[in-house]
This record gives C-alpha cells, structure tokens and sequence, in this order.
C-alpha cells in the first residue's frame, strides 16, 4: 500500500520530535561531564506500524550506563569512589533511602557525613569532634586520628542491585530503589562481589564526550532531513488543495 500524503507528514513529525527527546537526553549527558559519579544515559526508540504500514518511531525506554568513570585524586579525606560495584546510601528528608556513586562527603555543622546535597551519609558511626584526621580503608572501615591513636569510628556499607539500570532517577545525581532493579543488597565493601572504597579519590562521570558529540551532530542532520521532508510534503500538500480549486 502506498502512504497518504497525510502518513508521510505524521512520519516526518515523528522523526523531528524523537531527534529532539534524543538531543535532551544528549545535551544532559554533556552538561553533567564533569559531575563526580554521573552516569551517562541512552534513548531507546521503538518503530510504530500501523495496518502494516511504518508510522514513525516513539520513545521507549531511557536507559542508563553504570559503567565505572575514571578517577580523580584529590586532597579532602572525605572524598571517596568505589572501585566496583555499589552505591553509597543517603538518608532523605523523607526517610527513604537514595544510592549514588558519588562520594563528595563533607561535615556538616552537626558533624554528620553529608553528601552536596546535605542529605546523611548511611553510616553506623559518627566523627568524634576531637577528630584530627579521618581516613576510610578499603573495606569502608572508618578510622580517626586522636592524640597521637588511631581508632576505628564505624563502618560505611555499600548497596548492589540485581539490575542497576533499572533505578530510577531521584535528581541530584540520586537514585531510588524499584521493582525492575530490585531490592537493594547490603555488604561490606572488599567483599562478596562489593567493589572498595578509595579514600582521597572520587569517580569522575563515565560520559564519552567524543561519542555524544559525534550523536548530536547525527540528530542535528537527521533533524533536518525530517524538516524537509515535512516541508516538502506540506508544500505538496498545498498544491493538492489548490488544484481542487481550480
């Protein structure tokens, strides 16, 4: 069967709004390049047919690489990255707990390991404010340097999911634990298929630059080419109508 003029715009439509859903999901990922712990995401586009006849694409999933960024040393003790699987968990305001990989932990003035956000690290210990330097083992076994002593404060735990990709997105570089991830796994780093914890080092985000700028300048032509697509068959569209005019 042949397409309407009537198919061949909705099709043409079709493919400059996925270009578009698909640049938002680009221009994040280049917007977050140098977020500690962001993780790059995809646009998935499923193919419409209607009467067995192409109709265009729709968005069908985003989906989410959790594949481990590069790391950068720094100077602060409370900077940490994992090397492996995990997430460190955050406490809401709500109560509920949020995972990411981002390790950026400060003080607060209540002495709690806060994340950028302010939310509480999920920890069982506490910085005695005596504290004179603290310093995380690989195993997430947190000590602090008092009078001269070393001891040990408490012990940071990371989470593991069945299926990581399938968190869903809090904001602010958080995530939230769903049924497609399944229920959060919670163990002590170094061990049982847990990465460890890096003191003084934090995990840069995993986003190609080279790659998503390479797909936005594909989508900018592909936008294009849609547009006149659009435009021609509109322009036909028209000289169709005048004809029953005359």
């Amino acid at each position: 069967m042949t397409l309407s003029i009537h198919q061949i715009l909705h099709i043409s439509r079709s493919g400059m709004m996925s270009r578009l859903l698909d640049l938002d999901v680009v221009s994040h990922n280049l917007a977050n390049i140098n977020t500690h712990g962001f993780k790059a995401s995809r646009s998935n586009f499923q193919e419409m047919f209607y009467q067995r006849l192409y109709s265009g694409v729709q968005l069908r999933t985003t989906q989410r690489f959790m594949d481990q960024g590069a790391f950068k040393i720094t100077s602060r003790e409370l900077d940490l990255a994992i090397n492996g699987q995990g997430f460190f968990g955050v406490t809401l305001p709500d109560g509920r707990t949020a995972y990411t990989r981002d390790g950026e932990f400060t003080l607060d003035s209540e002495r709690r390991v806060v994340n950028g956000n302010g939310f509480p690290l999920v920890w069982d210990g506490s910085i005695p404010e005596d504290a004179q330097e603290i310093n995380v083992q690989p195993d997430g076994t947190v000590l602090v340097l008092q009078n001269g002593v070393w001891n040990q404060v408490g012990t940071i735990p990371l989470a593991r999911f069945p299926n990581p990709n399938g968190l869903e997105s809090y904001g602010n570089n958080l995530w939230l634990e769903t049924e497609v991830s399944g229920a959060a796994t919670i163990g002590t780093a170094a061990n049982e298929g847990f990465g460890e914890i890096r003191n003084h080092v934090l995990e840069m985000s995993n986003v190609n630059i080279a790659n998503e700028l390479t797909q936005m300048i594909l989508l900018q032509r592909s936008f294009s080419l849609s547009q006149r697509t659009f435009q021609q068959t509109d322009t036909m569209l028209e000289q169709a109508i005048q004809m029953r005019r005359i």
